[in-house]
């Protein structure tokens, strides 16, 4: 058989149709992410104009993220056994289905629920780009510029969306921040199934474990709803809810030890790096969405900033992560070793949360919220890259798919845990001020000032362990 050559036009061409298809993938991953963050800064007009309280309002947030972490496993291995095309197209059919649910919604049950089938969506369509996104790019140069690209779109959308959600909650209003995603998720629907290649799944036949997805996800669910609801409840109430907790977690592990086609294979968790990289990301973003949510109720509920005025307060995180790990952060890691880029990430994320823990009643932007700001926002962009690093590099190639999901697995799990508990620290603190007779803008400044030293603890938590666990041995390096 005559080999086919590849002319310079057809190069090109191909060349140009994977760089198309990652525009495509890095367009749907954006919206996803954009939609966890965007609500934070709208959050004050959803409260007022649908009567939520201050523990109640984490749940627009949670009631988002939850079954995001929890399905991600299991919408993965559905995509390798449907196709991941599909997988992709079907969650940006379903996410900007339930966007426009969430923007004509009415009422608190209305925007929760919606907000859940959004997490579905953002998760059917999460879960596979990783997987996509190597199968493009096979060559490792080329597939650590678009793993740089990708990241980079991933980090600074977090932060990007705090702008969006102020601009379009003072522009038009907050419903808008969800009605936005119509048009968006259209072109993004359209574009995937043009552009993107299609490939046969294993087919349903071979199965998935749908019971062990029940058990994780369950298990998610009413640890957040644990924490969330503490301070409403009686003691006894949460010692109950959170032993259900750990009973289904329990049942998934032996579920999991047992089960035929387990979803997670527990043989990952004997890694050293894997397990304390994944532990380490859990502390570190929750100190991260904590951040996000309180400092922008903060800049507004403290300061007196509008919408839009602290959405573009927030600009420099996104602006600073996009610089820092498309530019430096492969650069600095090759020179220096993930390890030490991490350790000194993390101190930059514990000196910003400390120097937020002092932010007053009187204070000012420039002073009290721009330098903890960059000083975060730096830090994350440094100790990303370098945990993602150290976690897949425990991984057996064989398991690195896996590997991924778990990892954005507990992305999300630490973003929920992390605004839960934060967001009824600052909630409790306000409350006994307030009964104390303190004035509220006072009350509520220190039940923020409450949740970042809590945030503060939190941090330093992942920098002990990170430099505890993830120590390079003696010969392995930095």
């Amino acid at each position: 058989m005559t080999a086919v050559v590849e002319t310079p036009a057809r190069a090109l061409r191909r060349t140009y149709s994977r760089w198309t298809a990652l525009v495509v993938l890095c367009a749907g991953t954006l919206m996803t992410i954009l939609d966890g963050n965007i609500v934070t800064v709208a959050l004050p007009a959803v409260q007022s104009d649908l009567g939520f309280s201050g523990p109640g309002l984490a749940w627009v947030v949670n009631a988002y993220l939850i079954p995001f972490g929890g399905l991600l496993l299991l919408v993965g291995r559905l995509g390798d056994l449907v196709g991941r095309k599909r997988m992709f197209a079907a969650g940006l059919a379903v996410f900007t289905a339930a966007s426009v649910l969430c923007g004509v919604a009415t009422s608190q049950g209305m925007l929760i629920a919606a907000r859940a089938l959004q997490g579905v969506g953002g998760a059917m369509t999460a879960a596979v780009v990783l997987g996509m996104l190597v199968a493009l790019f096979p060559e490792p140069g080329e597939q650590a510029r678009a793993i740089a690209v990708f990241s980079a779109v991933g980090a600074a959308g977090g932060a990007l969306g705090t702008f969006l959600g102020g601009a379009l909650t003072q522009a038009l209003n907050w419903h808008w921040i969800f009605l936005i995603n119509l048009p968006i998720g259209i072109v993004a629907l359209l574009a995937a199934i043009r552009v993107l290649d299609a490939e046969e799944g294993e087919g349903l036949g071979r199965g998935a474990d749908y019971p062990g997805a029940a058990l994780v996800t369950g298990a998610l669910m009413l640890t957040v709803y644990v924490i969330v609801g503490s301070g409403d409840r009686e003691p006894a109430t949460t010692f109950l809810l959170a032993l259900a907790a750990l009973a289904l977690f329990t049942a998934f592990t032996v579920r999991q030890a047992r089960a035929a086609r387990p979803l997670l294979r527990l043989r990952l968790f004997g890694s050293r790096l894997l397990s304390g990289a994944n532990a380490v990301q859990i502390l570190m973003i929750a100190t991260m969405y904590g951040f996000q949510f309180l400092g922008a109720l903060y800049v507004q509920r403290v300061l007196g900033f509008g919408e839009l005025l602290t959405g573009t307060a927030f600009l420099p995180a996104p602006v600073a992560i996009g610089v820092l790990m498309l530019g430096l952060s492969a650069r600095t890691i090759g020179r220096f070793g993930p390890y030490r880029v991490l350790l000194a990430g993390l101190v930059l994320i514990v000196a910003g949360m400390a120097l937020l823990s002092r932010a007053p009643a009187d204070g000012s932007y420039v002073a009290d919220v721009l330098p903890p700001l960059l000083s975060l926002s730096v830090g994350f962009a440094a100790a990303m890259p370098a945990l993602t690093g150290l976690a897949m590099s425990g991984a057996r190639q064989e398991d690195a798919g896996l590997a991924s999901g778990v990892f954005n697995t507990t992305q999300v799990v630490g973003g929920s845990l992390g605004l839960a508990v934060l967001s009824v620290v600052a909630a409790a603190r306000t409350e006994r001020l307030l009964e104390g007779g303190a004035g509220l803008v006072a009350a509520t400044a220190e039940g923020y000032q409450s949740a970042f030293r809590v945030g503060t603890a939190i941090a330093v938590g992942a920098l002990v362990l990170a430099a505890v666990v993830l120590r390079p041995r003696a010969g392995a390096g930095s």
